[in-house]
């Protein structure tokens, strides 16, 4: 449901842009609000686990969920869908970290956790490659809003299937509890996305942009301060110290703010620049998302002989090219070359996925795993929104100065989505030389 909810509202942003009557701004608050919600209490939703039971959250974020997705499907305004959306942020903060840890509870060989976790970044990967497909029919033959239904009735399984097949386990002498952080790392990212999303509507230099900015940066000076005087901080700092841990955990920001929120730009170039309709986009996008299965399906295997790091070092760089080679793309451009490149991106996140969350994992001590997840997640999940505010940002201006030179819409939407994926590209790059340098002394736990 969690990943489902991020790939299937991209093929319906087109549609709900004409229903609603909204801008550009108002489609990067839609799949900014789940991804705002879902990393700002994503560090809380860790340790609640670890505290009160991991399958009890966790079941409470599924329930929750379901209630979320049929808000926003019942939605007629924009606010009440941001509502909704961001009702779902909430609870996908609590099964998305609370998942990778009650496996890590369950399965303790590292060879078999490998496994596990690609097995389960596979499902991910699946559910990835039905949203745009599933969506983009359902949208074309009921409507936008029947997109949000499909989480109910996935929700229900889930409840079901986890009630009976999910072991209890709880480690509270080991919970943090620190309400003053959880309060200013949701104020920092609160504010940093609202300043990064408006400054593509009014413009860097406003007041009001300008604020949002001030009042981030604030946020983030006096976080370190609490969290470095916490007895037990929601951010695990002393974690940090271990370079491998805070390399990869660089590498799940960027891999949320350039492939996650991949998702957002390319629904838009394929609807808005080439013309196609929301089923076509979401059969054009399964090649990203088919590759990402398989990769992710194999890690196991591959992480068998070639250890967890260099896979994952693999994986960015192949997303970087990738990415690059997309700003290349114009309206007219064959689906050959689309068809290549996704293909390439699909590979890359399929050992990134796995691997980062593999290798936090290893290192990470058992009774920890539900704080350390949660810090995994909250920064892959902050890079999204992040990636959807900046990145959108650029694109909407891009676009525009397009349009005022006198290029069509659908050059222009080309050209913004050039500018977005140009920045992607090059962060993962970046990413593949830190990883590089900063895993080199890797924990034996990575069996590398």
């Amino acid at each position: 449901m969690a990943t489902i909810a991020i790939s299937i509202v991209t093929v319906a942003l087109p549609a709900i842009q004409r229903d609603l009557e909204v801008d550009v701004t108002g489609l990067q608050w839609i799949v900014g609000s789940y991804g705002l919600c879902l990393s700002a209490f994503m560090l809380s939703a860790g340790p609640l686990g670890d505290r009160y039971g991991r399958k009890r959250v966790w079941l409470i974020g599924v329930a929750i969920f379901a209630l979320g997705s049929a808000l926003a499907a019942g939605a007629s305004t924009l606010p009440m869908l941001i509502a909704g959306c961001a009702i779902q942020g909430v609870a996908g903060a609590l099964v998305i970290p609370g998942a990778l840890s009650i496996l890590s509870q369950t399965y303790h060989d590292p060879g078999q956790l490998s496994r596990v976790i690609g097995g389960w970044a596979s499902v991910s990967a699946v559910s990835l490659i039905l949203g745009p497909f599933v969506g983009g029919i359902f949208i074309d033959l009921f409507g936008w809003f029947s997109v949000f239904l499909l989480n109910v009735p996935l929700g229900f399984a889930a409840l079901i299937l986890g009630s009976i097949g999910v072991s209890e386990s709880a480690d509270p002498d080991h919970t943090a509890l620190d309400p003053a952080g959880q309060l200013l790392s949701i104020t920092l990212l609160a504010s940093l996305t609202f300043a990064l999303t408006e400054a593509g509507r009014s413009g860097w230099d406003t007041p009001l942009v300008l604020a949002g900015f001030f009042t981030s940066g604030v946020s983030f000076l006096l976080f370190l301060v609490v969290e470095a005087r916490a007895a037990q901080p929601v951010f695990p700092v002393d974690l940090f110290s271990d370079l491998t841990f805070a390399s990869v955990n660089i590498a799940s920001f960027v891999l949320g703010f350039m492939g996650y929120s991949s998702l957002f730009f390319f629904s838009l170039f394929l609807q808005n620049a080439q013309g196609v309709s929301a089923s076509q986009a979401g059969l054009r996008m399964a090649p990203v998302f088919l590759s990402m299965a398989v990769f992710s399906f194999r890690f196991g295997m591959i992480s068998s002989r070639f250890g967890m790091i260099r896979p994952m070092i693999g994986g960015y760089a192949a997303m970087g090219v990738a990415m690059l080679g997309m700003t290349t793309f114009e309206p007219d451009t064959s689906y050959a070359l689309l068809f290549a490149m996704f293909l390439l991106l699909g590979a890359g996140m399929g050992l990134s996925v796995p691997a980062t969350s593999a290798v936090i994992m290893a290192i990470t001590p058992r009774t920890r795993t539900g704080a350390s997840s949660a810090t995994l997640n909250t920064m892959r999940q902050s890079g999204m929104t992040i990636g959807i505010a900046l990145l959108g940002s650029l694109m909407a201006g891009a676009s525009s100065r397009a349009i005022a030179m006198g290029d069509s819409m659908a050059e222009a939407a080309a050209k913004g989505f050039n500018a977005a994926v140009l920045w992607g590209g090059m962060s993962a790059l970046a990413v593949s030389f830190l990883l590089i340098t900063g895993t080199r002394r890797q924990d034996s736990a990575c069996n590398d």
